[in-house]
């Protein structure tokens, strides 16, 4: 027995040593360590620390080396997990064993690294988008001109040079960025980016511009000026004072260039304000020439030092002390900065009352040192923006994206539109009655920032249904570990006493889904008890162990994504929920029916053979008010082509399937123009003539009737190819935008004569 122990002995010790390496190698594969880079890296901090690490790494640059294959295999699943925003959420919270195996087992050559990789991750002047901060930026106060390219792309290859010439030309004027769609390409689907590159000047609640010309760098700032709209007036004895004091009573100042020409015109203008030579001035809002100090001369021609110097002289924001915070915030809908001594906010800042004055939104600084007790309660620990949005001093949303003021702008928008509140422990809807999405999170994960403006969206869906809130976990640690967080970000579904954890992508229709079945699957009763009287809900009656039941959850899923918005979707267990499913009359599974009107008793059952999502969803739209009008020969001639509105028209025959079919799309497609373009339907069998005037030789027919004064089109309209909602309201929004009057983009000279 001695004998056979000490046998044991070394084969124990090698087995223990085994383990050691083992665990050790897992700790080495720690994908953040492996690429160098801390767990809040940004994307485009991942793909800078792997194109150095790939570089050097790269099996093709060490051909000796025999292990460089498997490290480099390592570095490159390291990679392809951390870029990801739901693999990374996966392997944050699960590490390896909630990956499957097959990501990162392939990479490119080495050239491929060198050349082809991240084409602008070095250029300081074109700002690389991805998905996380791509909405803030296009819809924030400023003009974006947008490369969306593929790194394999050799057109994209040939542009680069000519693109970063085009971003030091435009530095300043308007923002140049880029999307690697290989990195992104979800983003760039989103976008209709079919092909690369693709270039789109980007404007705040207005379609995307195409650019389609030559690709030189004359023709692409030409092709973004036009864009900009430049409002320089016209200055003479006869209006000065008077467009000067219009300025000031709107808090608004003027910069001034004095021209001091030698004909008459321009002494006499010049000495009305007592200007004896040329020069640039700023005049503040009640500044004027005898008030010393008030008035900023400029002795620059350089317009970036002109600008500087003005960002300078512009008023600090409005200090709010302890008290004054209390009692603004209660009334009005406030952007707070807070600071940490003397003031640390950004010249930037102070444009942002200017960004923000027709969002009838007040921006102001707090300073955290001198009144340390009120931030303290409501846990701001460093320098941050916050908006209030006029419900009082909780109900506030902070800031976790970039620091740069066009995400800042876009922040402040959304979020008084939102219904998304900061939680502390005091206000955590642990004991709620309510039904509440939690986001647990931490400011430094960026698929935590990205899910954030989703969280937005979703809230303004669901307003009156579930309420939202964020805990940042990094401060309230203890509350996190509560509830078992383990990696972020965690969504957690707070519906009375039952708890759900959200794992599917982090999008609005993503998470709209998810709560609309969970309400009804859950809640099914209180929902249809207390739906609003303008509501309609689509509720499938199932049993788990019904097949046909499964079988249809998928397209079920599927319609209330493509439904997102119009009608309410949801399921309900009835093995969970018998007693709410007798008391509906449901006796055999699936049963599918539509809630509309103010009583829970008053449904349409779905009798239809086909179950798949395109079917259910011409069944569902069916149950919603009409939103176009039939027109008659009459009606046609007076409305269409004697009124003053747009129209868009569908020509059918009640006979034709594929008009049928196109029915429930007209409709949606009504809904989503209107107040812009009135939707109107021939019936074609009934009207006949009227149809063959219109030249009407196929069903359905789309023509869209532009109100262009006594230009007006005859019978005909213009055609419009799609049966598309939303391809048709592209359309014809586009026709729309080059009907209209453009600005003067010429800016005039401002001059004294």
């Amino acid at each position: 027995m001695q004998m056979a122990a000490l046998h044991l002995r070394p084969l124990v010790v090698a087995l223990l040593l085994l383990v050691l390496v083992q665990s050790v190698a897992a700790e080495e594969r720690d994908f953040y360590s492996l690429l160098g880079v801390s767990r809040g890296a940004t994307t485009r901090e991942i793909r800078r620390a792997f194109k150095q690490l790939a570089l050097t790494m790269h099996p093709d640059k060490n051909p000796g080396d025999s292990s460089a294959h498997e490290k480099f295999l390592q570095v490159n699943r390291a990679y392809e997990v951390l870029k990801d925003e739901d693999l990374r959420k996966k392997y944050d919270k699960y590490g390896e064993k909630g990956l499957e195996e097959q990501q990162g087992g392939r990479y490119e050559s080495w050239n491929y690294y060198r050349y082809d990789f991240g084409i602008y991750d070095e250029d300081l002047e074109i700002i690389t988008l991805d998905s996380g901060d791509f909405e803030a930026a296009v819809n924030s106060a400023e003009i974006w001109f947008i490369n969306f390219y593929s790194p394999r792309c050799s057109h994209c290859h040939q542009l680069a040079p000519t693109w970063r010439e085009v971003a030091k030309e435009m530095d300043g004027v308007i923002r140049i960025g880029a999307v690697n769609c290989g990195d992104n390409h979800q983003l760039c689907r989103r976008r209709g980016i079919n092909s690369y590159p693709s270039l789109y000047i980007y404007r705040a609640g207005q379609n995307p511009e195409k650019f389609s010309g030559e690709r030189s760098k004359d023709t692409l700032v030409r092709f973004s000026m036009q864009f900009i709209s430049t409002v320089v007036t016209q200055l003479w004895h006869g209006n000065v004072f008077s467009e000067i004091e219009a300025g000031f009573s709107k808090g608004i100042g003027w910069l001034i260039t004095f021209c001091a020409n030698t004909g008459d015109k321009a002494s006499v203008n010049v000495c009305v304000l007592q200007v004896t030579s040329g020069a640039t001035a700023l005049f503040p809002p009640g500044s004027a020439l005898d008030k010393e100090g008030s008035v900023l001369w400029l002795r620059s021609l350089d317009s970036r030092e002109i600008y500087q110097q003005v960002l300078e002289h512009l008023p600090e924001l409005e200090l709010l002390s302890a008290d004054s915070f209390k009692s603004k915030v209660a009334r009005h809908r406030w952007l707070i900065s807070f600071t940490f001594g003397e003031n640390s906010a950004f010249n930037e800042y102070k444009k942002l009352q200017a960004f923000l004055r027709k969002d009838h939104i007040q921006v102001g600084r707090v300073d955290c040192v001198m009144d340390s007790a009120l931030c303290q309660s409501l846990y701001i620990q460093k320098p941050c923006i916050a908006v209030f949005k006029g419900l009082g001093v909780h109900d506030f949303e902070i800031h976790h994206g970039k620091d740069a003021l066009y995400n800042i702008v876009a922040f402040a928008r959304d979020s008084v539109r939102a219904h998304v509140t900061t939680l502390r422990p005091e206000n955590f809807p642990s004991n709620q009655k309510e039904p509440w999405l939690v986001d647990f999170f931490a400011p430094w994960c960026p698929p935590c920032r990205a899910l954030l403006p989703e969280l937005r969206k979703a809230s303004i869906q669901l307003a009156g249904k579930m309420r939202f809130g964020t805990l940042d976990c990094t401060l309230h640690q203890p509350l996190c570990s509560q509830y078992k967080v383990q990696a972020y970000p965690t969504t957690v579904i707070f519906n009375g006493s039952t708890v759900h954890e959200y794992e599917g992508q982090h999008s609005a229709d993503g998470i709209l889904e998810f709560i609309q079945v969970l309400l009804l699957t859950t809640r099914g009763h209180f929902i249809l008890k207390n739906k609003r009287l303008d509501e309609v809900w689509a509720v499938d009656f199932y049993a788990p162990w019904c097949g046909p039941c499964q079988m249809l959850m998928p397209e079920w899923r599927r319609m209330g994504r493509l439904v997102t918005g119009q009608v309410w979707v949801g399921s309900v267990d009835c093995q969970r929920f018998p007693t709410f499913c007798q008391s509906q009359g449901v006796r055999a599974y699936p049963e599918l029916r539509l809630y509309s009107g103010g009583t829970r008793k008053s449904h349409q059952t779905y009798n239809g053979w086909h179950r798949d999502a395109n079917s259910l969803r011409s069944w569902v739209l069916s149950a919603l008010p009409r939103a176009s009008v039939d027109l008659t020969p009459d009606s046609f001639r007076s409305l269409v082509l004697q009124g003053e509105q747009h129209w868009v028209l569908d020509f059918y025959a009640p006979w034709c399937g594929p008009c049928q079919h196109f029915a429930p799309e007209f409709e949606v497609l009504a809904r989503s123009l209107k107040g812009e373009v009135r939707a109107g339907k021939v019936d074609c069998q009934a009207h006949s003539q009227l149809c063959q005037s219109a030249g009407i030789n196929a069903y359905p027919t789309v023509r869209f009737y532009p109100n262009q004064g006594p230009q007006r089109s005859a019978y005909g309209g213009e055609y419009i190819n799609s049966r598309e909602a939303n391809v048709i309201t592209d359309i014809i929004r586009q026709r729309l935008e080059k009907l209209t009057p453009r600005f003067n983009k010429k800016a005039k000279v401002t001059e004294f004569y």
